[in-house]
């Protein structure tokens, strides 16, 4: 295996890191060796404006989390959030439940809906397409919606391809795809914890899609499963590999397993110290991902400043609403004023922007 002069030569050049080069750094104890060569990473990429003061930006979004169904079929054991179809407890939100949680998001300077639920059989893609239609002429906002393993649902279970269903969501207003359901990308795992979900082909074969027909997606990594870093290291690899090929991810986003009201017992580390080594590897071995997000909702806000000097550049969301991480325990929330402030606390200026990452006006 590489030791770490060797990778950080390699860093220095710009040279692409290899299989066993991320291999090592997961098992390197020099955590602060690492975090430094994916500092210089993040500052190659994103270096400060020119003419400005010399702190570099950090971006940030507006949006808000609609969950709009919690009703699902797939019964992940680390989910918390779900109830089974005919469970009291389920629930499909009306469009008058919608409309205001809409409406509050507008007023808040949000630009964006970030639209996720269950696998709701009750639900057929001509639902989905009257609500993006009614949202698109009500509200002038995006609509950054449906997981992977949603569209892959409703593929079934109207006997569509999962081409023809992008195309019709698209069509109906679908701006951008996040990139939920991912978990590790290695189906070892997958079937683990998620029998029942989609796998890893499947899931990386809906971002192929959507990128062909012009949506820009995220990815996103949650470990703690008892993986080992070979899952890992396979997880980043199928995404790199995607990238290359697509160019359509604008961002990448990790975090660790949040247990508590799961089915999933926790036996892995989730500890801060972890998540820096993951998301430092991360910016090192993803040299085609433009920005990665921090993760304050799971880790809180100081780990999260922490974060932005182990190769974060972006703080993720103000997120009005969020439902399905709060639910297993993480409980931090931030307005886009603490957001702010967290970022320049942590020598950075805040630039609030759009999914695609173009710089907004703030009014």
């Amino acid at each position: 295996m590489p030791g770490l002069t060797e990778i950080a030569a390699k860093v220095r050049d710009g040279a692409r890191l290899s299989d066993d080069d991320a291999l090592s750094l997961l098992r390197s104890h020099d955590l602060v060796a690492i975090g430094r060569l994916a500092d210089l990473v993040r500052r190659r990429r994103h270096p400060p404006p020119s003419g400005g003061d010399g702190r570099g930006e950090v971006t940030y979004i507006v949006d808000r989390n609609i969950n709009y169904t919690n009703v699902c079929v797939t019964l992940c054991k680390f989910c918390a959030f779900y109830r089974r179809p005919g469970d009291p407890e389920g629930y499909d939100h009306p469009i008058e439940v919608i409309l205001e949680k809409i409406r509050e998001t507008k007023a808040l300077g949000g630009v964006q809906i970030l639209l996720q639920g269950g696998l709701n059989p009750k639900l057929p893609i001509g639902w989905y397409e009257d609500l993006f239609r009614w949202m698109k002429a009500t509200f002038p906002l995006a609509i950054h919606g449906l997981s992977p393993e949603e569209i892959r649902y409703i593929a079934e279970i109207e006997n569509l391809s999962i081409r023809q269903v992008i195309e019709r969501l698209i069509a109906a207003g679908l701006d951008s795809i996040p990139g939920g359901g991912a978990e590790i990308l290695d189906d070892e795992i997958r079937y683990q914890i998620s029998p029942l979900k989609c796998s890893t082909d499947t899931w990386l074969d809906v971002m192929r899609e959507a990128h062909g027909l012009g949506l820009r997606t995220t990815a996103t990594m949650v470990f703690g499963f008892g993986e080992q870093p070979r899952h890992i290291v396979s997880h980043l690899e199928r995404l790199r590999a995607l990238q290359d090929e697509t160019a359509g991810f604008t961002a990448f986003i990790c975090w660790p397993f949040q247990a508590e009201g799961t089915r999933l017992k926790l036996r892995d580390d989730t500890t801060a110290m972890r998540y820096l080594r993951v998301f430092a590897l991360s910016r090192l071995y993803l040299d085609n991902f433009p920005s990665l997000q921090v993760s304050w909702p799971t880790m809180g806000p100081e780990v999260g400043q922490v974060a932005l000097r182990f190769g974060g550049n972006d703080f993720g969301s103000a997120m009005i609403e969020e439902n399905v991480v709060s639910q297993a325990g993480a409980i931090f929330k931030l307005s886009a004023d603490d957001i702010e402030r967290y970022i320049r606390a942590a020598g950075f200026t805040p630039r609030r922007r759009n999914m695609r990452y173009e710089r907004l006006a703030v009014a």
